[in-house]
């Protein structure tokens, strides 16, 4: 006959180690309004052999009093973190996407250059809005004061409700969105015939990446997860990039998004994974928007640099898992 303590010790061994497995998961921090998280998603629930959440969130998590290890974003809101926590660092590029302006005929925009004295939605401080900035000042020869912005929702589902951008252009407040997506192609599809639309992903095209702090890389078991994920991340981007045709559904799932809409908008989103090689020269003049949004000094060329840390995907690409 067994005694209590063999009765009990089986349930505090099991306890210790379901416990342990919480204790050292890696916690991911992404939006969950946006398509660019799901990679992250889909890598811990697929490829990653370890314990991984992901939570709703951003880069702005992996600070304060937090357990996040990872977060994704866009490049916008890193350089806003970086500036007063020069221990972030990008190391992994998860999709890039290019964004589009769409306007109103009806308004009478025909080219980027319409658009002078016309009232352009967006989200403002965000990627979204340094995308407007430069595209009509790059493409279009249009300086700030030539347009209004006008602050909009998104909107993942029609139909769009009052106060979201597809809404705001179809009932005339605004004369044209600049947005990611599934915002701008609902929008779009708003419209109908009376679309118009513009994009140039060599201008600007959104950079949603992985980031960390030092103070995880530095941690060797953490590092190790961060590492073994990053191998994940890559085998999802190759799911994103070959096999969509089984990726979509369940994205679309995830964001209670109509698949027509998320097929529709796939091609605009690049999964090919790594660690865009332009990304220090997307940074540096996008810091100086942002530096001038936030009212503060920007970011020396330096200091830019050392937020790019591609050492942890070069050792996840040379040696294979032994998780």
């Amino acid at each position: 006959m067994y005694s209590l303590q063999h009765q009990v010790l089986p349930v505090v061994v099991i306890l210790s180690v379901l416990w342990t497995q919480y204790a050292t998961a890696l916690r991911i921090a992404g939006a969950f309004s946006v398509i660019e998280y799901n990679p992250l998603l889909i890598a811990s629930q697929d490829y990653y052999k370890g314990t991984a959440q992901v939570v709703n969130g951003g880069v702005a998590n992996l600070f304060g009093n937090s357990d996040i290890d990872l977060a994704g974003n866009a490049e916008t809101q890193a350089l806003r973190q970086y500036a007063t926590h020069k221990n972030l660092r990008v190391i992994y590029t998860v999709v890039e996407v290019a964004y589009r302006i769409v306007a109103s005929k009806k308004a009478g925009i025909s080219s980027l250059a319409d658009l002078k004295g016309k009232k352009i939605g967006t989200v403002p401080s965000t990627s979204a809005a340094y995308f407007v900035q430069r595209y009509l000042a790059s493409a279009g020869g249009l300086r700030d004061s030539d347009y209004t912005t006008v602050s909009g929702g998104n909107c993942n589902t029609a139909p769009c409700g009052a106060g979201t951008l597809p809404y705001m252009l179809v009932h005339g407040s605004i004369d044209a969105v600049g947005m990611w997506e599934p915002t701008l192609e609902l929008a779009i599809e708003g419209l109908g015939s009376d679309a118009v639309v513009f994009q140039n992903k060599s201008v600007y095209r959104e950079v949603y990446n992985l980031y960390t702090t030092t103070d995880k890389l530095k941690n060797a078991s953490t590092r190790k997860d961060i590492v073994a994920y990053l191998r994940a991340l890559d085998q999802t981007a190759q799911l994103f990039t070959n096999h969509s045709e089984t990726v979509i559904p369940r994205v679309a799932k995830t964001m209670n998004m109509n698949e027509a809409v998320l097929k529709a908008v796939w091609p605009v989103h690049d999964w090919k994974g790594g660690l865009a090689p332009d990304l220090f020269d997307v940074l540096v003049p996008e810091d100086q928007w942002v530096a001038k949004v936030d009212r503060r000094s920007g970011i020396s060329q330096a200091d830019l640099k050392t937020m790019i840390d591609s050492s942890v995907l070069e050792e996840a690409r040379a040696s294979p898992s032994t998780m």
